[in-house]
């Protein structure tokens, strides 16, 4: 017989009432549970992210299961995470941030440019529809794969290749989420959002401080907004 713990009934119930996908894989007895919800009220929810499906999500996601195990003390601080080979976890509040300002709905088909650990993947995942990720490090693709599969996610589709190109196969998206800086918008990304989508991308130079742009796509109508300042690592290109 199935038990559930009355914190995780609770988060069940929210999830459902909002049409999300709650991940019954997840322990009850997560010794991590009140670092992720002092994250949540205190990094989140306190710096102006509202949407109730995605504090949800990010109450429910074991951001610590997406870090080394030599950084698991370091999950829910309020900063980026190394993960190896340059990259990083992002800050929780900026995950947040980019996640509601997609305004993700539960029949979304959503693009992930830099998987990384997998955790903004499994974010959105527990949001919308379909989450297609693509990650240019191997290593990163192969391991971050592994975690999402161990957690149970029927709805990631992961790709190993050069993110510049979108995933053509399985466009057009609803939104498109990238997480590494990039010097342009790269143009194949403009035209596999679908009419009516959007975009969140980190623009700028590499190492320097950029600005976190929202595109919108409406007809032929392309519009960006510069919403903050933001520091990403660099956008991976094949040779």
């Amino acid at each position: 017989m199935l038990r559930i713990g009355k914190n995780r009934l609770s988060l069940l119930l929210a999830a459902l009432t909002l049409g999300l996908t709650y991940n019954l894989s997840f322990r009850d007895d997560d010794p991590y549970k009140s670092k992720r919800e002092r994250m949540v009220r205190l990094q989140i929810e306190a710096r102006g992210v509202f949407d109730k499906s995605v504090l949800i999500a990010m109450r429910i996601v074991p951001r610590h299961k997406f870090v080394p195990k030599n950084r698991i003390d370091d999950a829910y601080d309020d900063g980026p995470v190394p993960i190896g080979y340059g990259q990083t976890i992002s800050q929780p509040f900026i995950v947040g941030y980019m996640t509601e300002a997609i305004q993700p709905k539960k029949t979304h088909k959503v693009l992930e440019i830099g998987t990384g650990s997998g955790y903004q993947a499994a974010i959105l995942a527990e949001i919308v529809d379909s989450v297609f990720t693509i990650e240019i490090i191997s290593e990163l693709h192969n391991s971050s794969n592994e975690t999402l599969q161990k957690l149970g996610y029927k709805n990631i589709l992961t790709q190993n290749a050069d993110g510049y190109y979108g995933w053509e196969k399985h466009a057009p998206f609803d939104a498109i989420v990238v997480t590494a800086a990039s010097e342009f918008i790269p143009p194949p990304l403009i035209k596999q959002l679908k009419d009516g989508g959007r975009m969140i991308i980190p623009v700028g130079s590499p190492f320097l401080v950029q600005s976190l742009v929202l595109v919108e796509k409406k007809g032929e109508k392309i519009s960006t907004k510069n919403l903050m300042h933001v520091r990403f690592v660099p956008f991976v290109r094949g040779e």
